[in-house]
């Protein structure tokens, strides 16, 4: 197999993963995380009140299944995504996600807008690519108006 064709098929694999990701969370099946994360994988969320550093599927699916609990609707969308192979290293990728969170308040029936960046790690076990890494940073919030957290630093 050419070198092209086995980047086109881990760019698929990871594609898949993510896309994984964003139907296990819409559909808010956490339970679901444990075919997508490690069970050590770090998860750092960059938040405006304060990073949080959270270990494993079930660490972060409770914290997102908090977080989620009011909502009456919730979509994960994922907008662009970007995925490099890291030189050397063939069962390791990094990668740059830019989603929105669709997403209505039961009790008051508001609808807002989260748009974030996700910035990934992958590592591929006995041929499966799965989550080693994941940092979230928000950059904008609709409430009546678009809340703008900015661009984080350092990002290539």
């Amino acid at each position: 197999m050419g070198e092209l064709s086995a980047q086109s098929e881990d760019y698929l694999a990871i594609r898949r993963l993510q896309d994984a990701y964003a139907d296990v969370v819409s559909r808010r099946a956490f339970d679901e995380l444990h075919e997508l994360f490690r069970p050590t994988t770090p998860v750092l969320l960059e938040l405006p009140g304060g990073t949080r550093e959270l270990t494993g599927p079930d660490e972060f699916g409770r914290f997102v299944e908090k977080r989620i609990a009011g909502l009456e609707f919730f979509q994960f969308v994922i907008l662009n995504s970007v995925v490099e192979h890291v030189d050397g290293e063939p069962d390791r990728a990094l990668a740059r996600i830019h989603m929105c969170e669709l997403r209505q308040d039961r009790a008051e029936g508001r609808i807002t807008v989260l748009y974030g960046l996700y910035r990934d790690e992958y590592t591929r076990i006995d041929g499966r690519w799965w989550f080693a890494h994941r940092r979230f940073s928000p950059l904008a919030l609709t409430h009546r108006e678009l809340e703008v957290f900015g661009y984080p630093d350092g990002v290539a």
